[in-house]
Parts: C-alpha cells; structure tokens; sequence
C-alpha cells in the first residue's frame, strides 16, 4: 500500500439498514480488499436482550468491518462496545445521523447532534471500554437550520472526548415532514461545510458521505478531505467496488470477472442458504445490481428475482440466469 493511500477511512460503504447484512458484505469483499465495511445500525437494545450471535456474527473474511451502534446511554454503549470488540470487530461508530421516527422515538441518531456533551459521554464511555477505534457518523445539522457553528461545536465537543474520526453525511437531517428515504435526497448536499470541519480541525479524520456516484466525486472530495463513504450506489452498482482497490489503494484488484464473482456467491448460496428463513434469495437480492449497465442486465436480473424459483437450488438458478443472459445477447432484448 503506497503512503497516500495508508489511511484505513479513505474509502468505506455505509451501514445500510435492511442492506449491508453480512451477505452483502461477503459479496462486497470479493470486489475489495481495503474499502472499509460498515454494518447495519445495531441498537443497544436489541444487542443487549436480543439474538447476538444473528445481529454480530460475520464472515473473517469482511475485514476490515465496523459495527454501528445505535443508543444514548454511555453505560448500554460501553457494555455494547466491548461485545463487538470480543467479537472481533475493527471499529466501533455512533449513529448520529438517521433521521427516522423511529429512532427519534428511541432519542437517538441524528437528535443526538442537540445534545453534544452526551455524544461526549458515550464517546468517552466507549473508549474507555474498548481498544479498537471509536468513531461517530452524523449530519450537518438539524432541522433547517444551516448554522455552521452548530456542528463545528458538535465535532469539537465529541473530539474532546477522544473520537478522531468524524464521518459526515453532508446534508442536514429534517426531523419533522420528511421520511427516511426523503432526508436521503431533499436537503440539499452542502459539501463545502465538511471540507471546512476539515480546515478547521486538521487534526482529525473527516470523512464525507452522501450523493456520491462517481469516481471524479470521489476524486474532488479527496482533495478536501481525509476519506469518502460512499451509499446507494455501492449497493446498486456493487461492481463499481473492483476498482477502488487500485484507483485508491495503490492495491492490486481482487475481482478478476463478474462471472467468477457470481459463481463465487452461488457456491456461498448453497452453503448458507439452509440456515437463512428466507434461503438463497436473502443473498442474491445483494448482487441484482452486478451486471449493472451490462446487455443483458435485466433478463439476469429477472431471473434471480423470480420468486417462483426459490425452492430451487441456487447452481441450478444461476444457469436459468446465464442462460437467459445469453439470449438476450443473441437476441438484443
């Protein structure tokens, strides 16, 4: 790995609820060696009374991979830190930044950002418990307010604590009259306001989040900041991930085809599917975006969504794909 590239933020997914489970995290690790994986949010309720083996477990082979809490009690955080250290994960990071009703309900993720001594708190609390990096991913601010001295003393009170690592998604997080998915695309993208968290607190690690689809994106955000995690479109267009390696890393590409890494995933298919309650679908909905903007695409992507299919193995459905595949080429439809 070259000198420019040894920052392990540089390039990273974002926890993707409903998303980036540990199957779609398996399939992202045969197109990268060295982007930086994160989980789903996982709240310290349901770690601490629920399943932990099925919200924790994942592949060795997903390193490095981050495992996202979601809380605002330091005591609950600390306890949930030190499991997912014990459990082998290599970072630790706070939602601080999802706007959904639910999670206002609960007084955490992005409402935490009104209280910055508490995130300061959890923070502390955290690090104390575990050895392995801390780090809080937020917004730019809250509601409409566009305040730029609200989230620098966000990240300047939570830095004091000891968190190194900010990563921002690049919009304010509406709290009120917009959904989920909404606050995802309405308020506007300023990038500008982490580049300037960035002048102003050199010292730290900022990482910028949101909108990013393109590699002259990505190359722009590096230029003022230290990494960018990249969302939807590393889900949708998964293949986008075999370049990062080299274009980023200075690292040789792990991915050799799109065919191998198919075969790849259906022999994992096979291998997990019995355990799953929804069998091999619950991985192959990850790789309906591998052939992204290939010909073809869209026969091979009907073919694995046909839920007519799913009581059949997965090799068997995989050649109903390749098959259907091949005669779209043939045929131009």
């Amino acid at each position: 790995m070259t000198a420019s590239s040894a920052n392990p933020w540089r390039l990273s997914v974002a926890p993707m609820m409903e998303w980036t489970d540990r199957h779609c995290r398996w399939l992202h690790r045969q197109l990268t060696r060295c982007a930086r994986l994160y989980t789903e949010m996982v709240t310290t309720g349901a770690l601490l009374h629920g399943d932990a083996r099925r919200l924790l477990a994942f592949d060795p082979i997903e390193h490095p991979v981050a495992l996202q809490l979601g809380g605002n009690d330091a005591r609950e955080l600390a306890v949930c830190a030190r499991i997912g250290e014990a459990w082998g994960y290599d970072e630790i990071n706070l939602n601080c930044g999802c706007p959904s009703p639910r999670v206002q309900r609960g007084a955490f993720g992005a409402c935490l950002m009104e209280h910055p001594t508490l995130v300061a708190q959890c923070v502390r609390a955290m690090r104390d418990a575990v050895q392995i990096p801390v780090t809080v991913k937020h917004r730019i601010g809250i509601d409409r307010v566009q305040d730029y001295a609200f989230v620098r003393d966000f990240v300047g009170a939570v830095a004091e604590a000891g968190c190194a690592v900010f990563i921002v998604h690049a919009r304010n997080a509406w709290l009120d009259g917009l959904s989920p998915a909404e606050n995802r695309t309405v308020p506007p993208l300023r990038v500008e306001v982490v580049y300037r968290l960035k002048r102003d607190f050199p010292h730290l690690t900022i990482v910028v989040n949101g909108g990013v689809t393109t590699d002259a994106q990505v190359a722009e955000h590096l230029r003022h900041v230290d990494g960018v995690m990249v969302g939807r479109q590393a889900y949708h267009n998964p293949w986008w991930l075999a370049s990062w390696d080299e274009r980023y890393f200075g690292m040789h590409g792990v991915a050799a085809d799109r065919d191998a890494v198919e075969a790849r995933l259906v022999d994992y298919m096979a291998r997990h599917a019995p355990t799953l309650p929804g069998g091999w679908y619950a991985i192959a909905r990850h790789m309906l975006g591998l052939r992204h903007g290939q010909p073809g695409a869209r026969r091979w992507r009907q073919v694995w969504s046909d839920h007519r299919l799913k009581s059949l193995p997965p090799h068997e459905v995989a050649q109903r794909a390749r098959q259907a595949l091949e005669r779209s080429l043939v045929t131009g439809k």
